[in-house]
């Protein structure tokens, strides 16, 4: 009876492990454990009023068409680099260092190409790991 109750305990253990899959986003060796925001109420919260965000870790704002997506840093108390994808997973744009804004009016930042998706990460970061406009971008999803 021992046997069955650990070989039980190890099998549920083994199925959650399973189940804790990541979001992550890879680009030039580099990977990031994302968050997804895919509605129009995690889209227009994003990264707000948080005030720190671990540095392999960031947002991913996916849009359900392509558009130069246009974004502000209005409540968001972390600088974050900002980062334009096109639906055919390549950079088009990279705003760096976008400082965080808390009073009106907070300057907007948009992409001059159309973008699917849009990341945000930490400041400082596409300039560490050498991110550029047209790097490929590798997306794993779990949802």
């Amino acid at each position: 009876m021992k046997t069955l109750i650990k070989l039980s305990i190890i099998i549920i253990f083994l199925t959650s492990c399973q189940n804790m899959e990541t979001n992550q986003i890879c680009i030039n060796n580099t990977c990031f454990e994302i968050e997804i925001a895919d509605d129009n109420k995690e889209r227009s919260e994003g990264l707000m009023y948080r005030t720190a965000l671990e540095d392999n870790k960031g947002m991913l704002f996916i849009f359900d068409e392509s558009y130069p997506h246009s974004f502000w840093m209005k409540n968001t108390f972390i600088p974050l680099d900002i980062i334009w994808i096109n639906e055919n997973l390549n950079i088009v744009w990279i705003e760096k260092n976008t400082p965080s804004c808390d009073n009106d009016p907070c300057p907007s930042y948009s992409s001059p190409e159309k973008a699917k998706y849009v990341l945000e990460i930490n400041s400082g970061l596409a300039e560490k790991y050498g991110l550029k406009i047209d790097d490929k971008v590798d997306l794993k999803l779990s949802y």
